[in-house]
C-alpha cells in the first residue's frame, strides 16, 4: 500500500512540473547569481528561461542599446551617414566614467563614433551622437522614452543617454532590456560589425596634434565564449553589473540579460550559463522552402488577377526535442478577392502542424496594388477580349 502510494505522489509531482513553465521546472540547474535575468530567442522573441524579469533596476551603459537603436535607425532614414563628421561639444567632453577621451570641438565620423559607444562604452561619445541627431542630448532622450513606449517597454523609462545617471527616474527592467536588444540585431544585424571587435586603434586629431587611442570591448565574452557576438555591458554603484550578452549557433541567435550581477565575474558567468541552457535545450525550424502561389483572381478590379506571396519565413523555436521533420505546412488561399486590393493585403495562409497540433502560420499577402475599375475599364477589357477572339466576346 505504502509502494502504491509512494508511485501515486510520484506521479502527481511529475505531472505538476509538466505544466510549470520550462524554466521553473529546470531553474535550479543553473544557481544564478545575479538577481534578474532573462534568456530569449532573437527571431522568436521566445522567453526560454527567466527569473524576475520585470523588477525595475538600474541599467547603467546597457542604456546604450537604445542609442544604438536610435542611431541605426537614423542611419536607416538617411538622416545621418557613416561619413558624417560630429563635432565634440563641450558638454560631451564632460562626461565621466567610461570614455574615449573626446576634445570639445574634436570631429569623428559617425562609423567611428559608433565603435566607441559599442566597443568602449564611451559615454562621451554617445553624448555626441546625441547631440548629432537630436540636437541635444534631452531632446534624443525623448526620443528614446518615445521608441520605448512604441516598443511597449512599459517599465522602462531613461533620462540620459549613456546611463550613467544614479537618478531613480533612470530605469528598465531585464525583459526591456531583452526586448530592445532583440530589436537592434534583427533589424541592424550590422550591428554586429562593431559588437565583436575586441580593439581597434581610433585617432584623435585636436588643437594638441594627432594621436592614437586603443578601443577595447568591455565584454569579456567574446573571448571567454565561442559564439558570443554581442552586445553591451554596464556597470555603476547603483546598477551593479549588467549585461546583454548575445550569441548565435547553428543558426539560433541567443539573447541573455543579467542586472544587478554582485561583481564583473559573475554577470559574464552568468550569462554564459544561460546561454549553455539555451542552446543545450532548443532548436529552431525555419521555412526555407521556396512558396509559388498562383495569381488570384479580383472581382472588379483593373486587372482580372493579383500576384500573392509569403508575408515573411516563418519560424518556431521547439523546446521539447521533438522530430522537426515532422512539421507539415497547410496553404489555405482564397479562390477570389473583390477590387480594391492593397499591396500586402492578407489573402490566405500557409498554416503549420506538428502531429495535429497547430504551431504557427504565415500570411499569404498581395504583392502589388489592385485598383477597382471604372465603367471605361470594363469596356476597353471587353473590347480587348473581343479582338483576341476574332469578334467572340
Amino acid at each position: 500500500m505504502k509502494k502504491r502510494l509512494v508511485s501515486f505522489l510520484s506521479l502527481i509531482l511529475v505531472l505538476s512540473l509538466s505544466l510549470l513553465p520550462f524554466n521553473q521546472v529546470r531553474g535550479e540547474e543553473l544557481n544564478l547569481a545575479s538577481p534578474s535575468v532573462i534568456l530569449m530567442e532573437g527571431k522568436t522573441g521566445t522567453v526560454i528561461y527567466e527569473k524576475n524579469p520585470e523588477e525595475i533596476r538600474s541599467p547603467a551603459s546597457i542604456t546604450k542599446i537604445m542609442t544604438l537603436l536610435l542611431i541605426f535607425e537614423a542611419l536607416e532614414e538617411g538622416q545621418i551617414s557613416l561619413e558624417d563628421k560630429v563635432v565634440t561639444s563641450a558638454h560631451a567632453k564632460s562626461m565621466g566614467g567610461s570614455q574615449v577621451f573626446l576634445e570639445e570641438g574634436e570631429e569623428q565620423t559617425v562609423d567611428t563614433l559608433i565603435k566607441c559607444i559599442a566597443v568602449a562604452s564611451g559615454n562621451d561619445a554617445s553624448v555626441a551622437m546625441a547631440e548629432h541627431i537630436g540636437g541635444s542630448e534631452e531632446a534624443f532622450v525623448e526620443k528614446m522614452n518615445q521608441r520605448a513606449g512604441e516598443l511597449g517597454l512599459a517599465n522602462t523609462h531613461f533620462v540620459d543617454c549613456s546611463g550613467l545617471s544614479s537618478s531613480d527616474e533612470h530605469y528598465t527592467t531585464a525583459g526591456d532590456v531583452a526586448r530592445m536588444s532583440r530589436e537592434l540585431i534583427t533589424r541592424f544585424p550590422e550591428i554586429f560589425n562593431y559588437t565583436t571587435i575586441w580593439m581597434e586603434d581610433i585617432t584623435h586629431v585636436t588643437k594638441k596634434g594627432e594621436s592614437v587611442f586603443t578601443l577595447s570591448s568591455t565584454n569579456k565574452l567574446l573571448k571567454q565564449y565561442p559564439y558570443a557576438n554581442g552586445l553591451k555591458t554596464g556597470s555603476t554603484d547603483k546598477a551593479k553589473y549588467c549585461l546583454s550578452a548575445t550569441a548565435e549557433k547553428e543558426g539560433i541567435q541567443l539573447i541573455a540579460v543579467v542586472m544587478g550581477a554582485p561583481d564583473h565575474k559573475v554577470r559574464f558567468q552568468d550569462c554564459e550559463a544561460l546561454l549553455n541552457y539555451g542552446f543545450a535545450r532548443v532548436q529552431l525550424y525555419e521555412d526555407k522552402q521556396e512558396a509559388e502561389f498562383v495569381p488570384v483572381p479580383v472581382e472588379g478590379g483593373v486587372k482580372e488577377e493579383v500576384a500573392v506571396g509569403l508575408e515573411g519565413t516563418f519560424t518556431w523555436l521547439d523546446t521539447q526535442g521533438n522530430d522537426l521533420s515532422q512539421i507539415r505546412r497547410e496553404e489555405r488561399l482564397s479562390e477570389s478577392i473583390p477590387a480594391p486590393v492593397e499591396k500586402g493585403e492578407k489573402i490566405g495562409e500557409v498554416v503549420y502542424f506538428l502531429g495535429e497540433k497547430k504551431i504557427g502560420e504565415t500570411a499569404i499577402v498581395a504583392l502589388e496594388e489592385v485598383s477597382r475599375a471604372t465603367l471605361r475599364d470594363t469596356y476597353r477589357r471587353a473590347f480587348g477580349k473581343w479582338l483576341l477572339g476574332k469578334g467572340k466576346i
